[in-house]
């Protein structure tokens, strides 16, 4: 058995460092990987435990305790997943002789069917976004991310991130870099295609002012002035939620996900294959786009109960 690192801190820093290299791991998924393990060392520290020590029987009492607090069943079967994961690193890397967390089952989660958007309440975004901003600049920028993003049911941080380079030239598809480093190409609706022209006209007049003043040019469609070089989810999902307000839709209905969401929704209803949505979502297994089939069931099952002339009939009387 090989010499484990010191400190549980470094058998998460090493851990981590192996999924980034190996796994290709995103930012966003190494982040709540350490924060979930960290809260399982300062458990694990608090009872004279550690990594190199912990049984099985421990790991079910740290999920009890997890429970005890109150956290939701996806967030501990998030945990124990990050557990898992670990350990079987920790095991590869001969560590540890076994893994205890291997045959834990997760605590069952409730499948909780995405919100739904009409046609009509999209269309109010889009509109909607047209007119947000306090200049012109910013007004063809929201429309040119909203626009995007529906046309292409890309997840918020795909968005974002998205290099400039992939927009260049008119294409009618787009290459995208998802989960994994994995790519896909998706395609882009003619007003889409004509919002990122007008907003690459307009981004590219700033950036060349900018260049001007010693600034360095920016790599992403939708540059930012933040670290990370370009507009931020937290950012989006704000100014997603004020378009909202603006256009008359509840917010608490509206994400950037469930922009993503209508994208496969509306598309399914309009007669696409599962499996070519499923190919445009960048979805690994079929079985996570087949929940779209259960929203457009409901959604069917309400307009008969609610417009049917027999459902009526039956409420008269």
């Amino acid at each position: 058995m090989t010499t484990a690192p010191s400190g549980m801190e470094r058998w998460i820093s090493t851990f981590l460092d192996a999924q980034a290299a190996e796994r290709s791991a995103a930012r966003n998924t190494r982040l709540a990987y350490g924060r979930d393990l960290l809260d399982f060392a300062g458990w694990l520290k608090h009872r004279g435990l550690d990594y190199t020590t912990v049984s099985r029987e421990g790991v079910e009492d740290y999920l009890i305790s997890c429970e005890a607090e109150g956290l939701s069943p996806a967030t501990r079967a998030r945990r124990l997943s990050a557990i898992r994961q670990l350990f079987r690193f920790a095991h590869e890397e001969d560590w540890r002789a076994d893994n205890p967390a291997l045959r834990l089952s997760a605590p069952g989660r409730e499948k909780k069917l995405p919100q739904v958007l009409s046609l009509d309440e999209v269309d109010r975004l889009l509109e909607a976004a047209r007119d947000k901003g306090r200049s012109l600049d910013d007004q063809i920028r929201n429309c040119a991310l909203v626009e995007l993003l529906y046309a292409t049911g890309m997840r918020v941080s795909e968005l974002v991130e998205l290099p400039v380079a992939a927009v260049r030239g008119d294409p009618q598809m787009i290459l995208v870099r998802g989960k994994g480093g994995k790519e896909r190409m998706v395609p882009l609706s003619p007003p889409a295609r004509v919002a990122v022209a007008d907003w690459l006209t307009r981004r590219d007049r700033a950036e060349d002012l900018a260049r001007k003043e010693g600034a360095p040019a920016s790599k992403f469609l939708f540059p930012g002035r933040g670290t990370a070089g370009h507009l931020t989810r937290n950012h989006f999902y704000i100014l997603i939620k004020q378009i909202a307000v603006l256009a008359g839709v509840s917010p608490s209905k509206v994400t950037p996900h469930t922009l993503r969401h209508a994208f496969a929704t509306h598309l399914l209803a309009g007669g696409a294959d599962l499996r070519v949505i499923q190919t445009l979502l960048g979805h690994a297994d079929v079985a996570t786009t087949e929940i779209y089939t259960h929203v457009l069931d409901d959604h069917l099952k309400s307009l008969v109960l609610t417009h049917h002339p027999l459902a009526r009939r039956t409420e008269d009387e």
